[in-house]
């Protein structure tokens, strides 16, 4: 028996299956390397955290000052320095020669 010749149509579905699988394997590869949370990416990441690590050590010397500020006005052992600066300063009592010199405790 003679094999018919195949016709480009039979051709082009033969092909179309292998053809779509390698597609979507090649967008899947794509997204790993280039997408945002691909391999390319983890270099902008380590960038941010370093950024947002910095920003914490802020935030938490920040914290730190406002607790201190806030156990100076503790009402059992009230700063007497303290509460007068406040008082002072909340209610306008401050002369224009006047300085208030802020003092470190942590220093």
């Amino acid at each position: 028996m003679a094999s018919r010749p195949r016709t480009v149509i039979h051709t082009l579905r033969a092909a179309a299956a292998p053809a779509l699988a390698l597609l979507i394997i090649a967008n899947f590869a794509g997204y790993a390397l280039l997408g945002p949370n691909g391999l390319l990416a983890w270099g902008d990441y380590a960038h941010q955290r370093e950024q947002r690590e910095l920003q914490l050590a802020e935030l938490q010397e920040e914290r730190a000052q406002i607790a201190n500020r806030v156990e100076l006005l503790d009402p059992d052992r009230v700063d007497p320095d303290f509460a007068d600066e406040l008082v002072r300063r909340n209610t306008g009592q401050i002369r224009e020669d006047e300085h208030i010199v802020l003092l470190d405790d942590d220093a």
